[in-house]
């Protein structure tokens, strides 16, 4: 099917109205989101809103959430209105304002309330803005202030401005408790002053200033009256004790002179006495030191005399005791050489009798193994004589090695020597010995030896 030019074109022109529209309607819907964005509204940490929608009335912020839409009034159903209200604390200031006192003179006031709101709900009822609140207290504060004012005097009231403070600020509590505001410092009466063209303060003041230079020279006269009176009565008193002191020096004086005499004359008198005495102590020291020179003269002379006394005895002790090791000396030197004697002798016959007995029983074994057989026996023999001289020997050296004696030979060889030695143990050696010990018994050093030995020799 083939559309004419004119169908085309119906059809472009449908579709570009419904772009337009579809572009009008995103745009309408964009700024009609933007603008239901903007309605949201975040209430400030720092104040309440209070918000009347129809019969409801909503308080955001504070303890409440802090989030709402503000539709306009003019929207039905959902348009609401808002009175917003702080939560710091504010102030309500009156400067110049004309009061009277009780006697009707005129004067300005300044004064300084501080409040703050404490049921937002009350507040919102009573005023839908801040600024009806705040023309309604600047109301109230005046109305205190003219009320209390104009019960006093402006004298008193010039004086005692603290206490109005207070007055004022009971006055405001009592009115402002339906209003959901209440004061949080007393209110402060800050300055009064003349009207405009008026000069009662100013009278007022120069009638005090008046009356305090007044006072101020009345006392200050009076002071230095005083202090005159006082300056003329200290120096009386003064004088009066200078007099007195003198009077007390002056006798002290006397006195101390007095005392001062009597105690030089005592202090002359003491030190004769003590001059006396320290003569009479030197007396006694001089005397002390001679007899204590002439016994230390004499206890030196007895030490030296004992000493003498005792170095004799001690040199005759040493010579006692040098004999008597001597003596014991010999005696010991004498006793051993007799067991070494006795030894030697025991040695030597123990060695002739084992000698003996060897060669009998070589003899005997050779007998008995050999028989009859004399030339073999005689070889026999001979060998047997050999190893019996032999052991003889061993024996001896040995028996003469673990004796504690020294020979002294004068023989040819050894075993000349040992054979004399040995003769010890005869009856020659015994009378040789015999011989020793009575000629070592004629001396007196032998014979003291001898005794000790336990041997007594009778002449």
């Amino acid at each position: 099917m083939i559309l004419s030019k004119k169908q085309i074109s119906m059809n472009q022109t449908i579709w570009i109205v419904i772009g337009a529209v579809s572009l009008v309607t995103l745009v309408f819907i964009f700024f009609l989101v933007k603008w239901i964005l903007s309605l949201r509204k975040v209430v400030p940490t720092n104040e309440v809103h209070v918000v009347r929608k129809g019969n409801q009335t909503l308080q955001y912020g504070g303890d409440a959430g802090g989030v709402y839409y503000r539709w306009p009034e003019w929207v039905p159903v959902v348009g609401v209105s808002v009175t917003k209200l702080p939560l710091d604390n504010f102030d309500v200031s009156v400067e110049g304002y004309d009061v009277y006192d009780k006697d009707k003179l005129p004067f300005l006031a300044d004064v300084k309330a501080f409040f703050h709101i404490r049921d937002c709900m009350k507040a919102a009822k009573q005023a839908s803005s801040m600024d009806l609140i705040l023309g309604h207290l600047d109301s109230v504060v005046k109305g205190a202030i003219r009320s209390i004012l104009a019960k006093d005097d402006l004298e008193k009231i010039m004086v005692e401005r603290s206490k109005y403070g207070e007055e004022f600020t009971k006055e405001v509590d009592t009115q402002l408790e339906a209003w959901g505001v209440e004061t949080i410092k007393t209110i402060e009466l800050m300055d009064i002053r003349d009207s405009h063209g008026e000069e009662v303060i100013s009278n007022i003041m120069a009638k005090k200033k008046s009356t305090i230079e007044r006072d101020s020279r009345v006392t200050v006269a009076k002071n230095k009256q005083e202090a005159r009176e006082a300056e003329i009565a200290a120096q009386q008193e003064i004088d009066l004790k200078q007099k007195t002191a003198d009077e007390v020096v002056g006798l002290r004086a006397a006195e101390v002179d007095k005392k001062v005499g009597i105690a030089k004359q005592q202090s002359d008198q003491a030190v004769k006495e003590e001059e006396k005495v320290t003569m009479e102590k030197n007396m006694q020291v001089r005397q002390v030191e001679t007899v204590r020179s002439a016994e230390i003269a004499r206890d030196a002379k007895i030490v030296e005399a004992e000493a003498d006394r005792r170095k004799t005895e001690i040199d005759a002790e040493a010579s006692k005791r040098k004999a008597e090791l001597d003596a014991e000396a010999t005696l010991v030197k004498a006793t051993k050489n007799a067991e070494g004697i006795k030894a030697e002798g025991d040695a030597k016959a123990e060695a002739e009798k084992q000698m003996q007995l060897a060669s009998v029983m070589a003899q005997t074994t050779l007998a008995k193994e050999i028989g009859e057989n004399d030339g073999y026996q005689k070889y026999l023999i001979e060998i047997r004589k050999v190893e019996a001289t032999e052991k003889v020997g061993l024996a001896q050296a040995e028996n003469m090695s673990g004796a504690n004696i020294k020979v002294i030979a004068n023989a040819g060889d050894v075993a000349s020597g040992v054979s004399s030695a040995l003769d010890v143990l005869t009856p020659k050696g015994g009378a040789n010995i015999a011989g020793a010990i009575e000629a070592l018994a004629t001396t007196d050093a032998g014979k003291a030896l001898l005794e000790k030995l336990g041997l007594k020799i009778e002449k």
